[in-house]
């Protein structure tokens, strides 16, 4: 694994289960400084657009794990958005699709868009992301 701690890793999921459990491994593998939690795809985008009250932006993520089926705005949905931001706006991170099976028949759909990195079944283990930060961030 990584022995740098990343910046931030950004969690859109509609699941408070998920959330909390991915939320709780992250923190405990000790993997990123600060880990923001948006509920589906439209408050994801917010953060990307967003300004602090001082004018700057929130931190960057390096990581970011995105669920396919959130109500609102789903995952593929952000991806279809994200794809059109300004660069500015837009912060080169590495994309994990969450799906909620392996053998979710739209898992696949992901390699369509060139941001994101890859997929994962959730939930999250401890080797699942030791293997992704290693791959991406090794």
């Amino acid at each position: 694994m990584t022995k740098k701690k990343l910046g931030c890793v950004l969690l859109i999921d509609d699941s408070d289960a998920d959330n909390f459990i991915h939320t709780r491994r992250l923190n405990k593998m000790g993997v990123a400084k600060e880990i923001v939690v948006r509920a589906n795809g439209r408050e994801g985008l917010q953060y990307f657009t967003s300004r602090l009250p001082d004018g700057s932006r929130p931190t960057r993520p390096d990581l970011l794990f995105l669920d396919i089926n959130m109500p609102v705005m789903d995952g593929w949905g952000f991806l279809d958005e994200y794809q059109h931001l300004r660069e500015e706006d837009r912060a080169r991170v590495t994309i994990a699709m969450l799906t909620s099976s392996a053998g979710d028949p739209e898992h696949e759909r992901y390699r369509a868009y060139s941001v994101v990195d890859g997929h994962e079944a959730k939930p999250l283990t401890q080797e699942k992301i030791t293997a992704l930060l290693n791959r991406h961030f090794g």
